[in-house]
């Protein structure tokens, strides 16, 4: 079981990363920047959606994953519009969350990039991603999470029991 914070009481709650479907496709009208429903349905991708466990039918966050040159990469992530920025977003630890959740999934490749994880950031997130989430900077705006990060990632907010 994976834990969100909720922001207005402070509480962790019950949550859980599922393969998207077709009731729970976040879209562009709802103010995703994201178009899932093209994203979902890519050939070499797959598509997951966090969400909590009272309220199933409402994404928190969404992650597209492909497996590209023996090499598993985030192609797509994405926070709902509620859970952006630092002030006035309602759930906490979604981004963390489906970060690790794709750092777990690398390792269940086979090769030499098993517990590598990489994607392609924007210019103004690459700090970010290198101080939060350990993300290393390869070439451009390339990126990756090497397999010891992975498994920080993966006990932090995967194995998550309390508030930090």
């Amino acid at each position: 079981m994976i834990y969100i914070l909720d922001k207005i009481n402070g509480k962790l709650i019950k949550s859980e990363i599922v393969p998207i479907d077709i009731r729970t496709i976040p879209l562009k009208k709802d103010g995703w920047n994201f178009n899932w429903r093209q994203l979902s349905k890519e050939e070499n991708g797959q598509t997951f959606i966090l969400r909590t466990i009272n309220s199933p039918n409402q994404v928190e966050g969404a992650l597209q994953l492909k497996f590209e040159y023996d090499m598993l990469v985030m192609d797509a992530l994405e926070l709902a519009p509620h859970n952006i920025g630092q002030e006035n977003k309602r759930y906490d630890y979604v981004a963390g969350c489906l970060i690790a959740f794709a750092c777990r999934e690398s390792f269940k490749i086979e090769g030499d990039y098993k517990g590598f994880l990489t994607f392609v950031s924007k210019t103004n997130l690459i700090e970010w991603y290198a101080k939060k989430y350990g993300a290393e900077l390869a070439l451009g705006q390339r990126m990756f999470i090497d397999w010891g990060n992975g498994e920080k990632l993966i006990e932090r907010y995967l194995y998550r029991t309390k508030i930090d």
